[in-house]
């Protein structure tokens, strides 16, 4: 398997985000949503102005490469991870002593999808929430991404099911799933 680099993403990484997001969304979310709801999505998270607001406002953005063999890395997705006050969560994470992460964003290239890059990244997420002292990883997934499988096998628990208004009309019609840890 190839070698899986994870370096934290800054403002100057925007495009890139952007670019993976573009790349992965038609096939991901093609057949689930409209392409209307694609491009009001895409504004709304992806944006230059968004993105910059999310990492200036505590998400913290990762990205995944591929080392080459010249030892060249080739970038190949990203993720984002940030402490949320957990309103989806279970009444017991919304203590005072117990705070929560949320993986907000998690895509890899089609054609690097099954590279370790996906992991390394679920990972990534994962070491963060435990060094900040959290006791559990959180994330939304639309109830018809193939990714719903992919965190079961991490060993993420549906919690509940949810249809999330985000506004002009659009829904997204997700699953909150949580890794305890």
């Amino acid at each position: 398997m190839s070698e899986i680099i994870i370096t934290r993403a800054g403002l100057a990484d925007r495009a890139f985000i952007r670019s993976v997001s573009e790349r992965t969304w038609p096939s991901t979310y093609g057949h689930i949503i409209s392409q209307e709801q694609i491009d009001f999505m895409m504004d709304w998270m992806y944006s230059d102005e968004s993105l910059a607001t999310q990492m200036e406002t505590g998400c913290e953005f990762y990205i995944a490469s591929i080392k080459k063999e010249d030892g060249e890395l080739d970038a190949v997705g990203f993720c984002s991870v940030s402490a949320e006050n957990n309103e989806l969560g279970e009444e017991k994470e919304k203590s005072k002593n117990s705070i929560a992460h949320k993986l907000n964003k998690l895509y890899v290239l089609p054609a690097a999808q099954g590279t370790g890059a996906g992991k390394a990244l679920l990972n990534k997420s994962i070491e963060v929430a435990k060094a900040a002292e959290s006791t559990s990883l959180f994330l939304q997934v639309n109830k018809l991404n193939k990714a719903y499988t992919f965190y079961l096998k991490k060993g993420f628990i549906k919690e509940h099911e949810f249809k999330f208004d985000i506004g002009n009309g659009f829904y997204m019609d997700d699953y909150v799933m949580r890794l305890h840890f």
